[in-house]
């Protein structure tokens, strides 16, 4: 009976938390979708579009890395969460407001800044209520097909279909709506954990246990080179995906209904990679997972490149988009089967945060001066240079996968609904 209610909650959670982090990731995209209607209203143009996915990734940085610390310090995170969900939907709706670009560029930072906590908190709540044989699955759905599903399939028709009907603030506003419905159920339905799990404390006391330092934890190998990885990989995804709509319409010269269509693909490639790979990780491992699938990855962008077809690029970009689903390997799932549970928010902050503040940042606004100069192509190349040194750092990393070890259990006891 005991396993049972644990199963239960534990899908529940899985549920509630993908919704979360899924419209998460439909607010983040909605600009990229929306920036074809927005640019000659407002006078946007490479160059801006790279500052304001930048400028997002600052704020996600700063306050994924503060709140993770933070909650790990406190032992909470439900209420973290809910405040989160709420301010980035009002952020959202906020941007169909804009006169310019610095209108846009403040919201776009609150946004961030409401933003960054979601990721850390849900994982370490997932992390928390997973058996080990499901975590790297659950982890895979939660942090890679939701924002997939979500964001990259549910959000191109959705944005594109409501812009081109009735306008692009319109689409910013009903943006807002599902987060009031996803802080209720987050209230409802998730709750606390205490330290065990299972009825089998945690490990010995560690060095990287509750309350340790950003530094403590960052001197454990898989975690720096998870904090490495996630710098030059988040470069490969947020390229991609703040470029992609624009250089199909503008280099492609593929209509907004063709473009939302490719950009579909590829978000059905991150639903399925995205619970693919880290199911396949628990049985090869999490390190041969990283090393194959972020070399297949370095593949996608060059697709942009060089296949015309709209329907052969949309099929290249179902083969290729698979480091979604490495994004919750080396964000997620290695990091928290690496340290102690009270430390892994912090684990899992510092690797978003530096990612976030490196790829997330920096490179697409050097992205956005470069396209500007030399032409789009040149911001894919980007791209695919941070997927192809993703694979290769992934070789330094220690395995962690249950299956594939003798690694005890993290996991802790789940209260039963008050």
């Amino acid at each position: 009976m005991a396993i049972r209610k644990l199963a239960t909650y534990e899908n529940t959670l899985l549920a509630v938390l993908f919704l979360t982090f899924g419209f998460v990731f439909f607010d983040r995209l909605a600009l990229s979708f929306l920036f074809p209607f927005m640019a000659q209203e407002l006078h946007l143009s490479n160059r801006h579009l790279g500052m304001l996915s930048s400028v997002l990734a600052l704020m996600w940085a700063v306050s994924g890395a503060f709140m993770g610390a933070y909650s790990d310090r406190r032992g909470v995170r439900k209420p973290y969460l809910i405040a989160a969900v709420l301010l980035f939907s009002l952020f959202s709706a906020l941007s169909g407001m804009v006169t310019g670009f610095v209108s846009l560029l403040v919201f776009r930072a609150a946004m961030g800044l409401a933003e960054g906590p979601v990721l850390p908190l849900s994982q370490s709540l997932m992390v928390e209520a997973s058996a080990p044989h499901r975590r790297g699955l659950n982890m895979g759905l939660l942090h890679g097909s939701a924002a997939g599903l979500l964001g990259a399939v549910v959000g191109p028709p959705v944005l594109v279909g409501l812009a081109g009907a009735y306008g692009w603030r319109t689409a910013f506003y009903v943006s807002c709506l599902p987060g009031l419905l996803i802080a209720w159920l987050i209230w409802r339905h998730v709750r606390e954990a205490p330290a065990q799990r299972h009825g089998r404390a945690e490990a010995a006391p560690r060095a990287d246990g509750p309350g340790a330092s950003p530094l403590a934890v960052l001197r454990q190998r898989n975690i720096l080179l998870c904090v490495l990885i996630s710098c030059v990989f988040l470069t490969w995804f947020v390229i991609i995906i703040s470029f992609a709509p624009t250089y199909l319409v503008s280099v492609k010269h593929y209509s907004p209904g063709t473009m939302s269509a490719v950009m579909s693909c590829l978000g059905v490639a991150w639903v399925v990679w995205g619970f693919a790979v880290p199911a396949i990780s628990d049985r090869v491992g999490r390190r041969p997972a990283m090393v194959g699938f972020s070399l297949l990855a370095a593949l996608c962008p060059l697709a942009f490149i060089y296949v015309d077809s709209p329907v052969a690029l949309g099929a290249a970009v179902l083969l290729s988009y698979t480091g979604l689903g490495c994004f919750t390997l080396f964000m997620a799932t290695i990091p928290a089967e690496t340290v102690s549970r009270g430390a892994m928010a912090t684990a899992l902050g510092l690797i978003m945060g530096v990612g976030e503040l490196v790829g997330g940042f920096v490179s697409p606004t050097v992205a956005g001066f470069a396209s500007d100069r030399f032409g789009l192509p040149v911001a894919m190349w980007m791209s695919a240079i941070g997927a192809l040194v993703a694979g290769v750092l992934s070789l330094g990393l220690v395995e962690t996968a249950p299956a594939r070890t003798r690694a005890p259990d993290i996991g802790v006891d789940i209260p039963s609904p008050l």
